[in-house]
């Protein structure tokens, strides 16, 4: 990405709790850990996901080391690509989990890219739905094409289709990834979820600071847990910055924000029906 530079202040996130084993078995109840970076784990009633892993073998200098690496990770029913951004792709991690993982999504660009990787990937269009286990799983849209502006990217022509977030209507309520992505009208007319994972830098290809007010007061009542800040030590690239700590005075119901330690566990309980699938 061409990067934005900005002042060198960087906000960090907490030191990371190790994730146990315990964390892939049995369940009653949907549990979210972020994984750092843009990455999270959902235990969905014995049900495991991951979106975006990045456990190892990033290309730049970590503030925070994410909180499991593949080898301890345990079965996987799926495994979610929002785009290709290899800090969001992470080749290494995915070729890792590969064996003891069901099954790989993401947009149809993302598929071909995990498959030239000799992963069996299923691609799927924007607003498509799937299961996994009692998880139904939405793919909704994002902006975030930023490589057709860089020389040094554009290897392609990259489509507004080629990203995603994701929607899981869970047993116990729903979580949004929102994905890397600039701000859409759309984002801010979906059902109100009970959890949004939190796209969070201030750079102008993410949703940046005044989106995430935006967003926030579109959904006054839904959870929110900042991811993408405050674990790539970068502190000139806006890319990987965000103060959630800024954020918090700009939003209505400033306790919903919930800045987690990469691997923490954080329990949903919003029973909500409402789906976009």
């Amino acid at each position: 990405m061409e990067t934005e530079k900005k002042e060198m202040y960087q906000a960090a996130a907490p030191a990371p709790v190790p994730i146990a084993a315990e964390a892939f078995g049995e369940s009653d109840h949907t549990t979210v850990y972020w994984l750092g970076n843009g990455g999270a784990l959902i235990n969905s009633r014995g049900t495991c996901l991951m979106i975006d892993p990045l456990l190892e073998g990033f290309d730049m200098p970590l503030l925070r080391e994410a909180p499991i690496i593949p080898e301890q990770v345990g079965h996987l029913d799926a495994v979610l690509i929002t785009h290709c951004d290899n800090d969001h792709l992470s080749r290494i991690t995915c070729r890792k989990l590969a064996a003891d993982c069901d099954h790989f999504h993401g947009p149809h660009y993302v598929a071909e890219l995990l498959r030239e990787e000799g992963i069996k990937a299923e691609g799927h269009d924007i607003r498509d739905s799937f299961s996994a286990g009692p998880v139904r799983i939405t793919l909704t849209p994002a902006d975030h094409a930023w490589q057709n502006e860089s020389k040094k990217h554009a290897t392609r022509l990259f489509h507004r289709e080629d990203y995603c977030g994701y929607w899981l209507d869970t047993p116990d309520g729903s979580i949004w990834m929102v994905g890397d992505s600039r701000l859409m009208e759309e984002q801010l007319c979906m059902p109100e979820p009970d959890l949004i994972l939190l796209d969070f830098s201030d750079s102008r290809w993410h949703i940046g600071f005044a989106g995430a007010v935006r967003l926030c007061a579109a959904y006054p009542e839904a959870e929110l847990i900042p991811i993408h800040w405050g674990c790539v030590n970068a502190p000139a690239m806006a890319e990987f910055n965000g103060d959630p700590e800024k954020l918090a005075k700009e939003i209505v119901n400033p306790g919903r924000l919930h800045v987690l330690a990469p691997g923490e566990p954080w329990r949903l309980s919003g029973q909500s029906k409402k789906n976009v699938g």
